[in-house]
């Protein structure tokens, strides 16, 4: 049987923590508690191939970053997670200012197309700093004002969360591929 193939499209600022992400969750489900060095993936690979196997189906889920394709916007994404730098607050700034703003211009089924908030580099965040310290509560609101179907947070550097993450994405790439479609019901859910 052929997988169903799931495109899922990472957005967000430069050196936001997507590559990390990728890159350790690339290598395999004994990686992703934060365990040994990261291999970081090559931009000349994307997309990034997982599959899966669902009870009943199987999956091929192709990442990309937007750090590789130049060309991002003519990309058909089936998921879209914009992510940002829980550590710096330009980036959740960014995200609510320009990448959903984008998201909506650019990808024309936007009233299907499901949009997930990751907030990553959850272990540099920092109580030394008031002004710069985003909690997840902030993250949530923020992706509830977006109206984006999930907010989800990790560290990939320490594996922190990581699993449920990747979970979290598999299940919502594998209701993607359903006749129900990825989107909420109803917005934004905590992870």
């Amino acid at each position: 049987m052929e997988p169903h193939k799931v495109s899922i499209l990472l957005l967000g600022d430069e050196k936001c923590g997507k590559s990390t992400f990728l890159s350790r969750i690339s290598q395999g489900n004994h990686k992703l508690s934060g365990n040994g060095p990261i291999t970081l993936l090559r931009d000349l690979d994307q997309p990034f191939i997982f599959e899966l196997r669902g009870r009943v189906a199987q999956y091929r889920l192709e990442f990309s970053d937007t750090s590789g394709p130049e060309n991002w916007q003519l990309l058909h994404p089936d998921i879209v997670i914009i992510c940002y730098d829980i550590s710096q607050r330009l980036s959740l700034i960014n995200m609510k200012r320009i990448w959903i703003k984008q998201v909506r211009q650019i990808f024309q089924t936007e009233a299907t197309l499901p949009v997930l908030v990751l907030g990553l580099k959850r272990d540099l965040r920092s109580e030394s700093d008031p002004n710069g310290i985003i909690y997840p509560q902030e993250g949530h609101q923020a992706a509830q004002e977006m109206r984006a179907d999930m907010y989800m947070e990790c560290s990939a550097q320490t594996g922190e969360l990581l699993p449920q993450v990747f979970e979290d994405i598999c299940r919502r790439a594998m209701k993607t591929a359903s006749s129900e479609g990825g989107q909420s019901d109803g917005g934004c859910c905590l992870m």
